[in-house]
């Protein structure tokens, strides 16, 4: 089956959010003072992580809801009972030192480029959409998808079918037709192979040991990777780098 279409995770995949949360973590640390309560940046950059993918878990899982986990983050991170104004005043710092470090990764144009003419695109995200569409608006890249989905709208997230269904569906195309691009090998990769989509997983970091790979994705190192896994009538792609 022709693949037709490319629905497209965000975080990690073509935004570099570890790196912005990072640098925007370690600015506000210096600004709100609290590097003394650690030993190092490192240790307090670890915590800040631990605590965002607690909460995260907490928002998939449909606890809490999308402002609700930011304020918990600030809560726990901070271990002081604020009231709802003081954590999301304190998140709101926050994001103005993240902001500043926002960078699609050097991959995305490239590919986006040389699979306009070929493929149709979106996104499906598990955030939400006044976030994402403003970051890829910032990034100068929303035009770029023809529709961008978000879980805190949508109501499921990854990797439940029906969010990558709705993906299918707002792009008017079965799943067999379109792919999916993440960087998660269980929310993503396994998730999209599950919904019947054409699921390929950006290994970036190449952590994950062969043995622990999930069967079914094609795993990819770059996105330069993509245009020979899409079958693309392109003069660009390059072999996997996994063997």
């Amino acid at each position: 089956m022709t693949i037709r279409a490319v629905v497209w995770d965000i975080d990690d995949t073509l935004f570099d959010y570890t790196t912005a949360d990072r640098a925007g973590m370690r600015e506000q640390l210096v600004a709100e003072g609290l590097l003394d309560g650690y030993a190092t940046v490192e240790e307090a950059l670890v915590r800040w992580r631990e605590v965002t993918d607690r909460q995260w878990a907490r928002f998939a899982a449909r606890e809490i809801d999308f402002q609700g986990q930011r304020r918990e983050r600030v809560r726990m991170f901070l271990a002081e009972e604020l009231t709802d104004a003081e954590a999301d005043a304190w998140f709101d710092r926050y994001i103005g030192h993240y902001e500043a470090a926002w960078a699609l990764f050097p991959d995305v144009l490239p590919v986006l480029d040389l699979l306009a003419a070929s493929h149709r695109h979106g996104v499906l995200s598990n955030s939400s959409l006044r976030v994402q569409d403003r970051k890829l608006r910032v990034l100068g890249v929303r035009d770029r998808f023809e529709a961008v989905l978000c879980a805190a709208e949508l109501g499921f997230h990854k990797p439940d079918a029906e969010a990558f269904h709705a993906a299918c569906d707002a792009l008017g195309l079965p799943p067999e037709q379109v792919a999916y691009v993440g960087d998660h090998p269980e929310i993503d990769g396994r998730g999209a192979v599950d919904a019947g989509m054409l699921s390929v997983w950006i290994d970036r970091g190449g952590f994950a040991a062969v043995e622990q790979a999930p069967t079914g994705p094609y795993r990819i190192a770059s996105l330069a990777e993509l245009p020979a896994i899409l079958g693309a009538d392109t003069r660009f792609g390059a072999p996997s780098t996994f063997g």
